[in-house]
């Protein structure tokens, strides 16, 4: 069956996903373990079972992410490389969206910002602020870094009460900027503000920052299409968060299917290359 098998390995998660013959994404998952070793065999071992694959239809294993470093000899005795993680960005998230000319936005623990123009596809910058933001400040402003606690709160929050808004400031819109533009993340918060306004501030500073870093990275590349990869891209805020940046900007930023797994797809395709 000759499938190449595209490993991300994190710290304590792991995706996995298989490309087939005819180019095929077969079925990806993701594991979370105490540490990435533990998660890259438990993923692969639960991938192979859970779609009735034998070792001998694996032609290549390809790893990549932080945790590929504690990874050096090979995965079940398979043959294994290692794929450059900001390429398998690129190649993943053209995959996803056929684009040639993209930033790609990968919303990990921190953020990491690819350019990939055709087959020029390099790492341009990044920011420190991410899932690990997230979780961070959860836990000192919430007292939780469980996510299902953090956005059951965040979703009956008001930003109104977290963020100072234009129209806070000014009695008519400032040029491209309308009322509801953001003019201080967290501006407007009181010392008793509620927790479901903190949930739902601590994620929109997360999205907004990242969005508007990614757009500002882009100026003077004439790109204003952005794939957005990553774990983040599962928050249901990203929605309203990025269509309100591609309607002040007049970018357009994309979540693919497989946003997730963008960079365990990209790995696979490293060795197709």
């Amino acid at each position: 069956m000759a499938i190449v098998i595209g490993i991300d390995v994190g710290i304590s998660t792991t995706k996995i996903v298989g490309i087939n013959g005819e180019g095929q994404v077969i079925s990806p998952i993701r594991i979370k373990a105490t540490d990435p070793v533990t998660s890259l065999y438990g993923a692969f071992g639960k991938y192979l079972y859970d779609n009735s694959i034998a070792l001998g239809d694996v032609a290549h294993v390809m790893i990549t992410g932080v945790g590929a470093a504690y990874i050096n000899s090979p995965v079940y005795g398979l043959p294994t490389d290692k794929a450059e993680e900001f390429r398998a960005d690129g190649l993943g998230a053209r995959y996803e969206t056929g684009l040639e000319r993209m930033i790609v936005v990968s919303m990990g623990t921190g953020t990491s910002l690819v350019q990939c123009c055709g087959d020029d596809i390099r790492h341009i910058g990044g920011l420190g602020i991410g899932g690990g933001t997230l979780m961070g400040l959860s836990r000192i402003m919430l007292q939780t870094d469980d996510i299902h606690q953090i956005l059951s709160q965040a979703d009956s929050g008001n930003l109104a009460n977290i963020d100072v808004q234009i129209g806070d400031i000014s009695p008519n819109p400032l040029p491209g900027l309308p009322m509801s533009a953001t003019a201080a993340l967290f501006g407007n918060a009181k010392s008793d503000a509620a927790k479901e306004d903190i949930a739902r501030g601590i994620i929109n500073t997360v999205l907004q920052t990242i969005g508007s870093s990614t757009i500002l990275a882009s100026l003077g590349s004439g790109i204003k299409e952005y794939v957005l990869i990553g774990n983040l891209t599962l928050l249901p805020q990203c929605h309203d968060v990025f269509s309100a940046l591609d309607k002040l900007y007049g970018v357009h930023f994309i979540i693919p299917k497989h946003s997730e797994f963008c960079t365990a797809i990209g790995a696979a395709l490293c060795y197709k290359e």
